[in-house]
C-alpha cells in the first residue's frame, strides 16, 4: 500500500468546485490501486488575500512542502485585477512554483474524436493530436529582475527582464528529451533566436543536450511559426519544450484543439517525468477561474480529474491509476455526456457535479 499526502489548495472561482471532483475521484480509484490518500486543505489566492492579506501566507507554502503533491483549482478573479495593488492571487502560484522547486510544465494536449465537432477547426486537421508541451516554470521574463514601473521625465514607463541560465534551459531541455523517450521520439524546441539573447542562449543549450539523446528526432522552430504550425499541422509534434512566457500563451492556443480550456489538466514538477519514479508535483487545470459561473454547477471539472489522473502517474508512481481515470473519461465523453463548454447547440448539458458522478461511476462500474 503507497501512502501520500495531498495538499488540496480549491483557489478561487469554480476553483472549490473542480477541485471537489477531483478528490473524489482520488478517493474513489485509490483503494482500487493500493494507494491510501491523506488530503490536507488550504487556502491560497485571492481567497488568502481576504483572509490574511497574502496570496501565498506561510503555514500554506509549509502544507505544500510537506505533502506528496499539491492538487490546486485556480486563482484570482476581477475583484484581486487592481493593477496597483501590492499582492495579486497569482503570485500564489509563482510562490508555490519558487517555493517547490516546480521547473517543468507538462502540458498534454490530445483530441476526443466525440469532440472534434467543438473544435472551432476543421476534423481532418484535429483527427490523432497528441502531443505535450514541456514549459520551463521558474526562470524568464516572469521571474527576471528588474520587473517594475517607473516615473522617467517623458511620463510612465515600465521594464520586464527575462533571464535563462544555461542551467535551468538544461534541466528543462532534459526533461522533455526524458518524456520524448516513453513516447514517439520526437523533440521540438520552440524559441526566437533570430531576436532574443536569452532564445540564443536557449538553443545553444538545447543543442548540447540533444548530443545526449541520439534516439530523439530533434528540431528547433521559432515561436511564431510555432503559433502557426499548431493551428495549421498540430499531429506533426509530439513533445515541445520551450521557456515560461512562450509556453503559456502556446499552451492556450493548443487548448483550442482539444476544443476547451476545460479539457486540459497540468503538471508542474520538480524533476525530469521517468517511469516508475515518484516525482513531487503540482496538478492544476491549465483553466482560469472563471468567476462569471462559479457557484452555479456549470464549469467542467474535467480538466481538473485529469490533473489528479497525473498526480497518480507522476507523483505517486501509479501509471494503473491514472490510466483508469483517464478511461473513465474517455468513457463519459463517448458515451455522449458534455459540460456546457462542450455542448453543441440544442444538446443537454449536464453539470459539475453531475459529470464528475458519472466519472466515477465509470472507475466503479
Amino acid at each position: 500500500m503507497t501512502q501520500a499526502t495531498i495538499a488540496v489548495f480549491p483557489g478561487d472561482g469554480i476553483g472549490p468546485e473542480v477541485t471537489a471532483e477531483a478528490v473524489a475521484t482520488l478517493e474513489a480509484v485509490a483503494p482500487r490501486h493500493g494507494l491510501s490518500l491523506t488530503f490536507s486543505t488550504g487556502t491560497i489566492g485571492g481567497a488568502a488575500i481576504d483572509a490574511s492579506g497574502e496570496p501565498l501566507p506561510v503555514a500554506e507554502l509549509a502544507r505544500a512542502r510537506a505533502a506528496d503533491a499539491v492538487l490546486l483549482g485556480a486563482v484570482g478573479g476581477p475583484r484581486w485585477d487592481d493593477p496597483a495593488a501590492r499582492v495579486r492571487p497569482e503570485q500564489a502560484l509563482l510562490g508555490l512554483r519558487q517555493g517547490l522547486g516546480l521547473y517543468a510544465n507538462l502540458r498534454p494536449v490530445w483530441t476526443v474524436p466525440e469532440l472534434l465537432p467543438a473544435s472551432p477547426l476543421r476534423r481532418e486537421i484535429l483527427e490523432g493530436v497528441d502531443l505535450v508541451v514541456v514549459r520551463e516554470l521558474t526562470g524568464g521574463i516572469y521571474f527576471g529582475r528588474p520587473s517594475e514601473r517607473r516615473t522617467t521625465p517623458e511620463g510612465r514607463a515600465a521594464v520586464d527582464t527575462m533571464v535563462y541560465t544555461e542551467q535551468e534551459v538544461a534541466r528543462l531541455v532534459r526533461a522533455a528529451f526524458a518524456l520524448a523517450r516513453q513516447r514517439r521520439r520526437r523533440l521540438t524546441s520552440v524559441d526566437k533566436a533570430n531576436i532574443l539573447a536569452t532564445s540564443r542562449l536557449w538553443r545553444e543549450v538545447a543543442h548540447e543536450v540533444a548530443r545526449e539523446y541520439p534516439d530523439v528526432a530533434y528540431e528547433d522552430v521559432l515561436v511564431d511559426a510555432m503559433a502557426m504550425h499548431l493551428i495549421r499541422r498540430p499531429r506533426d509534434f509530439d513533445v515541445i519544450a520551450t521557456e515560461n512566457l512562450f509556453g503559456d500563451i502556446l499552451t492556450d492556443e493548443a487548448s483550442m484543439l482539444a476544443g476547451s480550456m476545460g479539457m486540459l489538466p497540468s503538471a508542474s514538477l520538480a524533476g525530469a517525468p521517468l517511469p516508475g519514479t515518484p516525482c513531487r508535483g503540482l496538478y492544476e487545470p491549465i483553466h482560469g477561474s472563471a468567476p462569471d459561473i462559479a457557484g452555479q454547477d456549470r464549469a467542467n471539472p474535467l480538466a481538473a480529474i485529469l490533473s489528479a489522473a497525473m498526480l497518480c502517474r507522476h507523483s505517486l508512481a501509479s501509471p494503473a491509476a491514472a490510466k483508469a481515470i483517464e478511461a473513465a473519461v474517455s468513457g463519459v465523453l463517448a458515451a455522449g455526456h458534455r459540460t456546457a463548454d462542450l455542448a453543441a447547440r440544442g444538446e443537454v448539458a449536464v453539470g459539475c457535479r453531475a459529470m464528475g458522478r458519472l466519472v466515477r461511476e465509470r472507475l466503479e462500474g
